[in-house]
């Protein structure tokens, strides 16, 4: 949870600084390189490692990230500095979900009891764009004990519309229907 939310205020910063400065597309770029970078095991570690001089840490970061925004190196070596490479990843998904967002595109995950055909697709998204306003793109998943229906999460927003939730509720209201007691056979 505070990895999460760590790496959502970076992200917040480095989305509002770029933003300010026209590089959103930069930006994105040079997160995914910085996030790529820092997702090989070896660099990692001796980034990582205190027995390593900050100086020899910030001359790799340097070549490594040649070409950069320079915030976006500073950014790079406050991370180091704080122990806190291992969030490089989250922070660029992160920041191109703003961008996304920013542009007015939502991603959705829904998860449906079997795959959806391209028909289904394009209506799922349709109904969806519908929904947020936004242009949609869609991530599935499969879950056979959702039984039916579809399940989408928007950001924070969850729309169960699954068959098992309706089960769910329809049990629940008849329970509350006969006092919480047995069922009973007319």
């Amino acid at each position: 949870m505070a990895r999460a939310a760590s790496a959502r205020r970076y992200a917040r910063a480095a989305f509002e600084i770029a933003r300010e400065r026209d590089g959103l597309e930069q930006w994105r770029q040079d997160l995914d390189d910085m996030a790529a970078a820092l997702e090989e095991p070896v660099l990692l570690a001796y980034l990582e490692s205190p027995k390593v001089p900050f100086a020899d840490k910030e001359a790799i970061l340097r070549r490594r990230l040649e070409g950069a925004d320079p915030l976006v190196l500073n950014l790079a070596f406050l991370l180091t500095l704080k122990g806190r490479l291992g969030i490089a990843g989250d922070i660029a998904a992160t920041y191109r979900r703003l961008v996304d967002e920013h542009r007015g595109i939502a991603h959705v995950e829904v998860t449906t009891a079997v795959s959806l055909d391209d028909e289904e697709r394009a209506k799922v998204i349709g109904r969806l764009g519908g929904i947020t306003g936004q242009e949609v793109v869609l991530s599935e998943r499969v879950d056979p004990t959702i039984i039916g229906g579809l399940v989408s999460r928007v950001g924070d927003r969850l729309i169960d519309g699954s068959t098992r939730s309706r089960l769910a509720a329809l049990k629940e209201s008849l329970l509350r229907q006969n006092g919480g007691g047995a069922m009973t056979r007319a």
